[in-house]
């Protein structure tokens, strides 16, 4: 256990997912003695918790939210099998039980959750805020709302036929009791194999996992990528409404490019609000911290707060 800063503290917690422990830290501030709002979180692609994410819950808990981090199944400290595989589905599900989880906590408010997500994660919330009306508040930073139509602005032509390809042999393999075949999730290497393949991917992913999180892999199953490419968020954010909807979007993001985005804030419902960041897909956690931090306090203090 240790103190945030002096606003709060952060404890270790686990809780059940259909018999995966998944497990990440409670945030909660000093010398409150009612019931909080609580906002819940977890990663994109591949990224575990200490990738800023604790950064973001500081915020929050300044604001005198409390705030669930965790990891997903088959990363960082969590549980889960086959390790580093992702599955977008399971991902969701697991959203939906920590809020759960959050829900039976004493000190917290049922009636006020929030939920946050960034790139991967930032597509989960769409779904989540769309199915589940326990949900209060949604903030999506630089949010995957395509899988397949990401991944064909990402990936050449011929490199996507040579993917599904290797899909099918490695269905095959696992039905013969084959070890599932990996993938990197990035390359310096403009015409190797990664799951993000993009230099700003591979510069962010390497510092930050060797700075700040040495439990990260630069690896996945190969299905995690073939499951990227059949998951389409963007199909459920005309039903968050009327559950607000904050999106975060960064002007420059080549990775879950900005047009998408856009794209798809705009079929969204009302209440929401778009705020445009100017730079790229990560620095939304770091030269652009101040700005995508302080757009999602203001949205769940109003939202989570009344």
């Amino acid at each position: 256990m240790s103190s945030g800063e002096g606003v709060g503290m952060r404890s270790d917690v686990e809780f059940d997912a259909e018999g995966v422990v998944l497990r990440g830290w409670m945030y909660r501030p000093d010398g409150v003695d009612e019931a909080l709002p609580v906002v819940v979180m977890a990663h994109g692609f591949s990224a575990v918790k200490e990738m800023y994410l604790d950064a973001y819950a500081q915020r929050f808990l300044s604001s005198g939210l409390a705030v669930l981090v965790y990891d997903n199944r088959n990363f960082g400290s969590s549980d889960g099998e086959p390790r580093q595989e992702i599955d977008p589905w399971a991902q969701v599900r697991d959203y939906r039980h920590a809020i759960t989880y959050v829900s039976q906590l004493a000190g917290i408010r049922a009636d006020r959750i929030g939920i946050w997500g960034s790139s991967y994660s930032g597509g989960h919330v769409l779904v989540v805020g769309a199915i589940d009306r326990r949900v209060r508040a949604v903030v999506a930073q630089v949010p995957l709302v395509s899988g397949w139509r990401n991944v064909l602005r990402l990936v050449r032509a011929d490199r996507v036929a040579q993917y599904r390809s290797m899909f099918d042999a490695d269905r095959e393999g696992r039905a013969a009791g084959k070890e599932p075949q990996m993938v990197p999730v990035v390359t310096d290497d403009p015409l190797g194999a990664a799951a993000l393949p993009t230099p700003d991917s591979f510069a962010w992913f390497t510092t930050t996992g060797r700075q700040l999180a040495p439990s990260w892999r630069n690896e996945v199953t190969l299905r995690s990528v073939e499951m990227l490419t059949e998951y389409e968020p963007g199909t459920y954010i005309e039903r968050i409404s009327p559950t607000p909807l904050l999106m975060v979007v960064g002007a420059a993001d080549h990775l879950t490019v900005v047009d998408e985005a856009l794209g798809a804030y705009n079929q969204a419902r009302e209440p929401k609000r778009l705020v445009l960041l100017p730079g790229g897909h990560f620095d939304a956690y770091t030269t652009d911290f101040e700005t995508s931090s302080a757009a999602a306090v203001d949205w769940f203090t109003q939202h989570l707060s009344r």
